[in-house]
């Protein structure tokens, strides 16, 4: 019924504006068709489920249905490049996307890789915890604000709720490594092993890939932040409404160009050539000036973009990475220290043993001087000092004190240079 009076309701527009609005009137029935496979009927399957990945679609309404779409349904949909779904590939590593284009924007964040338009979010299916609180959260906040008013639109509340769950995980992330590593390296600084330092060793590994990751996301926001033009861009409902204004507009013009040159027609008859040229020069005429009022439109409208809505949304959720960005900068500062402590510990311990040695190194050489004396005259010779046997006595004492006060000397002299402390 609907396919039999659409000729009738367009029938004196133009060509052009005809077939733009058969392709939307037949792409918005596509993609609300729900069928099993790709969900795009329309479309040519290169084999069964060729290339096809599962999909979660949420509509405006907070309504979620998993579809089945291969990469060319969803580029088409949603006119994207390839590069950007390449951005979305679990096979790839993209820690932090966030892209604006024309009717969607492209947003990777940890797990949640998903596409946002003005009317949709089609969610990248996973078992992961992260996406199936994404599709719970985002169909329970939708639902409930249904009924409510609110100034930011779909793709706003969609962004903003993959930044917090972004934002939290990775904070959350941060608190269970505090509880983990700060009792660790207290019982590192009181007591050194290898073990402990081994379980260090393994948390400052984490620390620094988390470093990482939070940094991404924190200098990507920032970035974001920093571009007006790609802030922008992100404005997809506001966008929608214009290109509907601007379709409706060229309409009514195109089809009061038609109405008026079937009045001039009747009213005053020419040559058919004459009136074919008419016609034709007409509608160049208002096809220009159509072109010329949608340019100018598109231009002010860009240069009276207002993007504080957005800026102060990123704003806030660069507040909060920042903030975790922090605790990471202070834990690390926190190992950093008791890795000082450690080495001053283990500087201390070796001067320690420095000294000691020191020390036994002076009396080994002590007792080697006594050991030749007494070596000397435990040899056989002929001399009168063996006659009488107290002598040798004598010889024993003499050297022993001799040793005992090179021993004190070369204490002395260690102290003299600070070798020891006073």
């Amino acid at each position: 019924m609907a396919e039999s009076q659409a000729p009738s309701v367009i029938f004196d527009v133009p060509e052009s504006a005809s077939s733009l609005n058969t392709v939307r009137l037949d792409s918005d029935r596509h993609w609300n068709h729900d069928t099993h496979g790709s969900g795009f009927p329309g479309l040519k399957k290169r084999g069964h489920n060729l290339g096809s990945r599962s999909w979660i679609k949420i509509d405006q309404t907070g309504n979620s249905k998993v579809l089945e779409l291969d990469k060319f349904t969803v580029m088409r949909h949603c006119s994207l490049p390839s590069r950007d779904l390449r951005l979305l590939d679990p096979l790839f590593i993209y820690p932090y996307t966030i892209l604006g284009r024309e009717k969607a924007i492209v947003i990777s964040l940890e797990q949640i890789r998903c596409i946002i338009t003005a009317d949709e979010v089609i969610l990248m299916n996973s078992l992961d915890g992260s996406v199936l609180q994404y599709k719970s959260e985002l169909c329970r906040r939708l639902q409930t604000s249904k009924d409510q008013s609110d100034d930011l639109p779909f793709e706003f509340k969609a962004l903003e709720l993959a930044l917090e769950l972004t934002c939290t995980s990775l904070d959350a992330q941060v608190k269970e490594l505090e509880m983990e590593i700060y009792p660790v390296l207290d019982e590192l600084a009181s007591s050194i092993s290898t073990v402990n330092l081994e379980r260090v060793r393994r948390f400052k590994g984490h620390l620094l890939a988390l470093t990482q990751r939070v940094q991404k996301v924190c200098d990507g926001i920032e970035h974001l932040m920093n571009d007006d033009g790609d802030m922008a861009e992100m404005y997809l409902t506001e966008k929608k409404e214009r290109r509907e204004a601007l379709t409706s507009g060229d309409l009514y013009d195109q089809i009061s160009t038609s109405q008026n040159v079937k009045v001039v027609s009747k009213s005053a008859p020419v040559s058919p050539v004459g009136s074919c040229s008419g016609v034709r020069k007409l509608q160049r005429a208002f096809s220009s000036i159509s072109s010329s009022k949608h340019g100018s439109f598109l231009s002010s409208s860009s240069a009276g973009e207002n993007i504080d809505q957005l800026e102060m949304l990123l704003e806030a959720y660069f507040i909060v990475i920042d903030n975790t960005l922090n605790k990471l900068l202070s834990l690390k500062e926190y190992i950093d220290d008791t890795e000082d402590l450690i080495n001053i510990k283990l500087g201390n311990v070796q001067n320690q043993l420095i000294q000691f040695e020191l020390l036994l190194t002076a009396a080994t050489f002590v007792v080697t001087v006594f050991a030749v004396v007494t070596a000397v005259f435990g040899t056989n010779f002929d001399d009168s000092i063996f006659d009488n046997p107290s002598t040798f006595n004598w010889v024993l004492i003499i050297t022993g004190a001799f040793c005992g006060m090179l021993y004190v000397a070369f204490l002395i002299y260690f102290r003299h240079k600070k070798v020891f402390p006073l």
